[in-house]
């Protein structure tokens, strides 16, 4: 089964919200404040980043929490380059990222390709069960459930606050979240199934 056309999913008005509320939390933040608070959820996830390695994370765009603070504590660090078929995981430093699919960072093509064990997902809008609202391109559910056919991986998705919904539509294809992070609590999804 296929996903429908974001224009006709009842998912896309959710993510209008959803951005919305993404978009005016980080705004009411200075840059210093939002440090604060990217930091302080880094300090939450660190138990859990200890738990499997290597660490998979994305680069932050606009108003997505910045996973850059996790680096330090989870150790050697592997970030996305986007394939047609999802996401490959590459061991690379944040500088030296370069532009890729969508103007989105990546490392380059000739960094260490690793599979993570750990995973942090950035999303829209979560429940606390775990059901995951993202932009609409499949990318993280394809590769979360290609990494589950062969291994345990650990889905963090990591989250401002107002990012937690109370209900989302759930798809077939949509993959759940193990935990999610955000820069006051850590909470195992699984407990809220």
């Amino acid at each position: 089964m296929s996903a429908p056309a974001p224009d006709q999913s009842p998912k896309a008005s959710l993510r209008r919200l959803y951005r919305s509320r993404r978009k005016a939390e980080v705004a009411r933040f200075s840059p210093a404040e939002r440090e604060v608070q990217e930091r302080s959820l880094a300090a939450i996830a660190a138990p859990l980043l200890k738990l499997a390695a290597p660490v998979a994370s994305y680069a932050a765009m606009r108003d997505e929490v910045d996973p850059r603070w996790i680096a330090p504590v989870s150790g050697p660090h592997a970030l996305p380059r986007t394939t047609d078929y999802g996401l490959m995981f590459h061991l690379s430093a944040w500088e030296d990222m370069v532009p890729g699919a969508m103007g989105i960072p990546e490392p380059p093509a000739s960094a260490p390709i690793v599979t993570p064990r750990l995973l942090l997902v950035p999303l829209l809008a979560a429940t606390l069960a775990g059901t995951r609202l993202g932009q609409g391109g499949g990318y993280y559910d394809r590769t979360l459930k290609a990494l589950r056919a062969h291994d345990n991986i650990v889905a963090v998705g990591i989250a401002w606050d107002v990012q937690i919904a109370d209900f989302l539509p759930h798809d077939p294809w949509d993959e759940q979240l193990d935990w999610i992070a955000t820069p006051t609590r850590l909470v195992e999804c699984a407990a809220n199934r």
